[in-house]
């Protein structure tokens, strides 16, 4: 199939939704689906959140966020957002909605800010009203700044206890990942106006800051909580080789780079180890490399054989992988809609119990999985 461009550096139910056109029939595991596209009119988009009326948000990585009502994009953006550092893999990220989001109307972005010394991965809340976002304010930054467009993870989940957990790459300077003192490379923890939970591993820790909930890590660009356990799980982008599927377990540190299954672009050798004593280890390692991004578990009841499977789009490997898990064991996978749609970047559940997707690409596209 043609190759689109891309641009990534290195490496309500809603209603009557107008389908630009349905692909065949394919089969998963006994189960028969077929894709079908909603809309090719996007621009980079990057993740996708649903709002209690079935609407659906879509963000665009130049800066826009955007609706998908009634079966169409509407054409005007989201106003009030704020303005981002579109460079590289930067720019406007992930979208998460408050918990108590019917009542409150708040909602949270991820995006790369620029100030002194460079970017950092930035994360604002701000309410929804009357399609503008309203007292936008800045709550969270992965400090230290840096120059650069690659590695901002970026992702953005919500526990059952309320808590936000958000994803930060260590911005392609391995180091940073290791350090305690650095929000690089980290999994944070953070109560919803952005203050450290009492609870957080580090808090009180000489040297180290209180927003760090798991460290190691290089730039994870999934993270979802486990419908049944309520435990995190993130997918994370090794260099070459070596990406990896994690369970979160407060304060571990994962390893990058002192202990990893990838080398370097160049085929230099990393590290020596892929696993380390008083280091986590992945639940699943990928060798070669899939870029695995966005990841969610499926619940409904539209594709029985898939409740309680993780799915995650598989960037560089044109796919979508569907990832048995038993508790905190991988127990296989399957790749779905091979070689069909390019750069999968996010993958949610709808309020229909369908998958709904989107492809960074300048053309990119909302996809939704449906039985056939």
């Amino acid at each position: 199939m043609q190759r689109r461009r891309f641009i990534l550096s290195a490496t309500g139910a809603l209603a009557a939704p107008a389908i630009a056109h349905s692909q065949d029939v394919m089969t998963s595991n006994g189960t028969r689906y077929r894709l079908v596209t909603l809309t090719r009119d996007l621009e980079q988009p990057w993740s996708i959140a649903f709002l209690p009326d079935g609407r659906l948000m879509i963000t665009e990585r130049p800066g826009r966020l955007r609706v998908f009502a009634n079966g169409r994009l509407e054409r005007a953006p989201v106003g009030g957002l704020p303005r981002v550092y579109a460079r590289g893999q930067g720019g406007l990220l992930d979208v998460c909605l408050h918990p108590g989001f019917a009542g409150n109307r708040v909602l949270y972005l991820s995006y790369s800010a620029e100030g002194a010394g460079g970017a950092a991965t930035t994360v604002a809340r701000a309410e929804y009203r009357d399609g503008s976002l309203r007292g936008l304010a800045r709550i969270f930054e992965a400090l230290p700044r840096t120059s650069g467009g690659l590695h901002f993870g970026s992702r953005l989940a919500f526990d059952r206890a309320g808590l936000l957990y958000v994803t930060a790459g260590e911005r392609y300077q391995m180091q940073r990942a290791q350090d305690l003192g650095d929000l690089g490379g980290k999994i944070l923890r953070l109560r919803d106006d952005g203050s450290v939970p009492p609870d957080n591993p580090f808090v009180g820790r000489d040297g180290a800051r209180s927003e760090i909930f798991t460290w190691g890590h290089r730039n994870p660009q999934g993270l979802a909580m486990h419908p049944v356990t309520g435990r995190m799980w993130a997918v994370e982008h090794g260099p070459r080789g070596g990406d990896e599927l994690n369970l979160l377990e407060a304060g571990a540190n994962y390893g990058w780079p002192r202990a990893t299954h990838g080398i370097d672009y160049s085929g230099a050798v990393i590290s020596p180890n892929k696993s380390l004593p008083g280091m986590k280890d992945p639940v699943r390692v990928w060798v070669p490399s899939i870029s695995p991004s966005g990841l969610a578990f499926y619940t409904g009841n539209r594709f029985p054989a898939w409740q309680g499977s993780a799915f995650t789009g598989a960037l560089s490997n044109f796919a979508l992988f569907r990832i048995g898990v038993d508790g905190e064991r991988w127990t296989g996978e399957e790749r779905l809609l091979a070689d069909r749609l390019p750069y999968i970047r996010d993958v949610r559940e709808g309020p229909d119990g369908l998958l709904y997707i989107v492809t960074h690409a300048d053309d990119g596209g909302l996809y939704r999985l449906e039985p056939a």
